[in-house]
């Protein structure tokens, strides 16, 4: 799992920069980093009196009359640090660390003349905001970003990101794509961070179909009080925000030579992940951090979740192991991942139309009139 190979150090840095958080229960936030409360109020008081694990000062550590030379070696060794970030970054960052900057123009002429960017390169200037979900773990996006040849075998990095704060929750050298690894991944996630309300895929294997069928992934999240969905297909922008996650990976973490195996990846893995969430300024927040705007979810994972409840208006019917069920003496599939679960079938504001539930995510709507059924997924 992501954070188990981690240093204590980094461990704690997260710990602290999430408990800061307006809203956070630290109780709980213990317990999911698993350390006592005692431990978890020390290291935030610690935190608070930049006395030990703050990453960063907000007071200035030089004069403001320090030469010009002293400003362009701290934006040429940091450009040297992270090669992919611009002007922009690069101000906010060293602001961040109590360095007062110039402006950023400024910053990239020194960029220009230290030849770290070519002339005819952009100022950094503030991208367009695409639409983000209101609140943190409304929604998360998760993906893989396809395969990686290391000396020995391949590595597909799997990637959770927050919609709403681009909080990076898991990034993770898997060995494979198959389901079972995702899950072990998930529960490591859900355990840390709580439970998003939604979470959406592509339809890729193991989480999507392309023929809109409902998979064992989804019932499984689904069983969480996840609701889940999944891009069109063809429609990469459905989940832009773990694609440009992609390619900030790739240009900042990939480009260098091979890995030697998923170990080493990890490791590479969790040092940017840190620097991702915790230090590299994010256009589209403003530049603040992701750690600014990210705080965990109170939804608990359950390792055995309760059976689901339906109202006594609902029709309780359980899917048969064809996938069908029964009703009004006919069948109708609504799939076989649902196989020997009990679904509520409840009519709609048109005659006729029937809304089959699991849990809480519709999954089908039946057609009584001419005996047809449209799967949850199909539907708008």
């Amino acid at each position: 799992m992501p954070w188990l190979e981690v240093s204590k150090m980094q461990m704690r840095e997260e710990f602290v920069g999430l408990a800061v958080q307006e809203g956070q229960n630290l109780r709980q936030l213990c317990r999911r980093f698993e350390i006592s409360p005692t431990t978890g109020y020390l290291w935030l008081k610690r935190h608070l009196e930049q006395s030990g694990l703050a990453d960063r000062s907000h007071r200035p550590i030089s004069s403001p009359g320090r030469s010009a030379a002293t400003v362009e070696a701290q934006v040429v060794a940091l450009r040297q640090a992270h090669p992919a970030w611009g002007a922009r970054k690069l101000k906010h960052r060293l602001q961040a660390q109590g360095h007062a900057m110039p402006a950023v123009s400024t910053v990239h002429a020194i960029l220009v003349r230290n030849r770290c960017i070519e002339p005819g390169a952009g100022t950094g200037q503030a991208p367009w905001q695409r639409f983000e979900h209101a609140a943190p773990n409304d929604l998360w996006q998760m993906d893989f970003k396809g395969h990686v040849g290391m000396y020995r075998g391949r590595c597909h990095p799997l990637t959770i990101l927050d919609d709403h704060s681009r909080y990076a929750l898991c990034l993770s050298a898997c060995g494979d794509q198959r389901q079972e690894t995702v899950q072990d991944r998930l529960v490591a996630t859900f355990r840390r961070y709580g439970l998003p309300r939604r979470m959406t895929m592509d339809n890729g294997s193991p989480w999507g179909d392309s023929q809109a069928h409902y998979t064992a992934m989804d019932v499984w999240l689904m069983k969480q009080g996840i609701r889940v969905s999944h891009s069109r297909p063809y429609h990469p922008q459905t989940q832009g925000k773990d694609e440009r996650f992609h390619r900030s990976l790739k240009a900042e973490v990939l480009q260098g030579p091979p890995f030697g195996g998923l170990e080493q990846a990890q490791s590479a893995f969790d040092h940017w992940r840190q620097i991702y969430n915790q230090q590299r300024p994010h256009e589209a927040l403003a530049m603040q951090v992701p750690q600014q705007r990210y705080r965990t979810s109170s939804a608990e994972y359950l390792a055995q979740p309760p059976p689901p409840e339906y109202s006594h208006q609902d029709g309780v019917r359980k899917v048969q192991a064809n996938g069908e069920i029964s009703w009004q003496n006919r069948p109708y599939m609504v799939g076989k991942a649902f196989i020997g679960e009990r679904i509520a079938v409840r009519q709609t504001l048109e005659p006729g139309h029937y809304d089959v539930f699991w849990r809480v995510q519709r999954i089908a709507r039946i057609n009584a009139i001419n005996h047809s059924v449209i799967s949850g997924k199909r539907l708008p």
